[in-house]
């Protein structure tokens, strides 16, 4: 059987809908975490809702989770419809579900929160029944539910599961120009990605997958990937010919 991985995939159902049919015939198990950033944004819009952001968070009034987590839900109730009509058989959670994720509010920044446990027994006991979860990335703490980081959920999920992650995005991976798609980074160690963050070469929207990589690595992923979506591409990153493939170490050299 071919290596269990945790893949976090967009939120966007157009653009999952391309490696719907590349997860769907994946051989190794599967635990997806899903965002839904753009579906958010555009229904809080229809709603008269305003949207504020800080340091890439989405900032989350109380009135306004309820439709964030409508929209999350919906999302995971799509992708899991996708799968399974292409026989892949999958069931789209939340972190509410068996209290999957449990969850602690960041200051200032409303129902917004990370990921302080996960409970993992009925994501393996889905996948020993056969089932791919699907997992929404709402959180919960004393006050109730918290919207979390796609890429944040991910990374828990996947360390405490002690399994690789890849995170897809619409980039190839880590540049070291980030003008030049041909300066591909295809590995990074911590501190060399710590190292490029601190020399300003990490910008925008690579900076909080970069960290969530390493936040997987410290938390048991024995490795991490950040790599384009499109056909192929876990195979390619398996293979190491996509992506940027993050570990503590150097390979050959102890954790």
């Amino acid at each position: 059987m071919s290596e269990p991985l945790l893949v976090k995939v967009g939120g966007s159902l157009k653009g999952a809908e391309a490696l719907l049919e590349e997860l769907a015939c994946y051989p190794g198990p599967l635990v997806l975490v899903h965002g839904g950033g753009p579906r958010i944004g555009a229904f809080l819009e229809r709603l008269g809702f305003p949207t504020r952001f800080e340091g890439g968070l989405r900032v989350t009034p109380p009135e306004q989770m309820e439709a964030v987590e409508m929209v999350l839900t919906l999302v995971g109730k799509e992708l899991a419809q996708g799968l399974s009509q292409r026989g892949r058989p999958a069931l789209a959670l939340s972190g509410r579900d068996a209290l999957l994720l449990r969850g602690r509010a960041l200051p200032h920044l409303g129902r917004v929160g990370e990921v302080v446990g996960v409970e993992v027994r009925p994501l393996l006991a889905l996948l020993e029944a056969g089932y791919t979860p699907l997992l929404a990335p709402i959180a919960l703490d004393e006050a109730g539910p918290l919207n979390v980081n796609a890429d944040t959920a991910a990374g828990a999920v996947a360390g405490a599961l002690g399994w690789p992650v890849v995170f897809l995005t619409d980039v190839e991976g880590v540049y070291r120009d980030p003008k030049d798609p041909a300066s591909r980074l295809p590995h990074l160690t911590r501190a060399e990605a710590l190292a490029l963050k601190a020399e300003g070469v990490l910008q925008g929207g690579m900076i909080p997958k970069v960290e969530a990589a390493l936040k997987a690595l410290e938390a048991g992923a024995p490795w991490a990937a950040i790599a384009r979506g499109g056909p192929g591409v876990l195979s390619r990153v398996l293979g190491g010919e996509a992506g940027t493939r993050f570990t503590l170490e150097a390979p050959g050299r102890p954790a």
